[in-house]
């Protein structure tokens, strides 16, 4: 289902720090980091978040109220044992940066500040979650995580899910990547000369 970038970091913090209750300033640090919100903000996207769950404020079944502190997550959550995704075959997929070569995974690349970003964005203009990197199969596409300060591809800023090509000039958080992508077959023609 659709959700929103921030709507998705208030839902992963509160279902992260169960059964505790986060405070409405360690959310609003978490989800606006640095940045003024009013209260309405809060109050919004704790609302989205519930009617994304089919929640209910007066009956909560995943987000109780805290009146005063903040909100909790009162859900009972199923957890899987983490499973890491593939790495592509060596020379599939990387990206070319600052501090060498980063391999990409088969399915979602997040690059940004934050927890478990394949590709670290480091310094103040790259945001937590900043954009994503998708492989899947032969596609590659980029696509923004509603960043502060954007993601460019060729000099352009991207605007939803972006096809990327093998040279492509990727620019997130201050830092500059080339993409680059192996033909489905590398390998070498054998010559059978007698």
């Amino acid at each position: 289902m659709p959700v929103t970038p921030k709507a998705f970091l208030l839902l992963a913090l509160l279902v992260k720090r169960r059964p505790r209750a986060v405070s409405k300033e360690e959310i609003r640090e978490a989800v606006w980091p640095r940045t003024f919100v009013s209260e309405s903000n809060l109050s919004s996207l704790v609302a989205e978040v519930r009617n994304l769950l089919g929640d209910d404020a007066r009956n909560p079944r995943a987000i109780r109220t805290v009146y005063g502190f903040g909100y909790a997550f009162c859900a009972a959550v199923l957890e899987d044992a983490p499973q890491e995704a593939p790495v592509a075959p060596p020379g599939r997929a990387e990206l070319l940066g600052p501090t060498g070569r980063t391999p990409l995974r088969e399915g979602t690349n997040l690059l940004g500040r934050g927890e478990g970003a394949v590709v670290r964005l480091d310094g103040e203009t790259g945001s937590r979650r900043h954009a994503v990197l998708r492989l899947e199969g032969e596609v590659a596409t980029l696509e923004d995580l509603g960043s502060k300060n954007g993601t460019f591809l060729n000099g352009t800023r991207v605007d939803g899910r972006t096809p990327l090509a093998d040279g492509d000039e990727i620019e997130a958080g201050g830092r500059r990547f080339t993409f680059r992508r192996g033909a489905p077959s590398d390998s070498t023609r054998t010559d059978l000369r007698p």
